[in-house]
């Protein structure tokens, strides 16, 4: 697996404008004075995608209860996020990559299969990362983030 460049734990989360499945343009700072659960994922309504996003689905209310939000990103278009989102009714927006420079920031772009890698980033409330996961494995990571979010 490719080491996520450039950020580490403590440092900064860079921040971004992106559209999204809500019809709103998002920048990481809107979720200052929260923690975000940023992942990254390759490609809407994929097999692992999918477990990872329902995953994400059912554990959404605990994670906000925890004070935290989640927000996925891959480089598909907002029409297609809005068919993946409303068909496993994802309740938490997706945010579109379209041009990478988000996932090239991150340092989660996989330029041999022009989609992100499969990395989450805990984000605190300063807007800071707390935690990174890397890699991810789509059917035990909500619970993993789940964990680190009660920690």
């Amino acid at each position: 697996m490719q080491a996520v460049s450039r950020l580490e734990v403590g440092r900064p989360a860079p921040d971004f404008a992106a559209p999204t499945t809500n019809g709103k343009t998002v920048h990481l700072s809107d979720y200052r004075g929260k923690r975000v659960v940023l992942y990254f994922y390759p490609k809407d309504d994929t097999p692992g995608c999918t477990v990872e996003g329902c995953g994400f689905r059912d554990i959404y209310q605990k994670i906000r209860a925890a004070g935290a939000e989640v927000l996925g990103i891959s480089v598909d278009n907002v029409d297609s996020h809005k068919m993946f989102s409303e068909k496993y009714k994802l309740p938490f927006p997706l945010a579109a990559d379209l041009d990478r420079k988000i996932a090239e920031e991150y340092g989660v772009y996989n330029e041999k299969w022009k989609m992100a890698r499969r990395v989450t980033f805990l984000v605190d409330a300063h807007g800071n990362i707390a935690k990174i996961f890397d890699p991810v494995k789509p059917d035990v990571h909500p619970k993993e983030v789940m964990d680190a979010l009660k920690a």
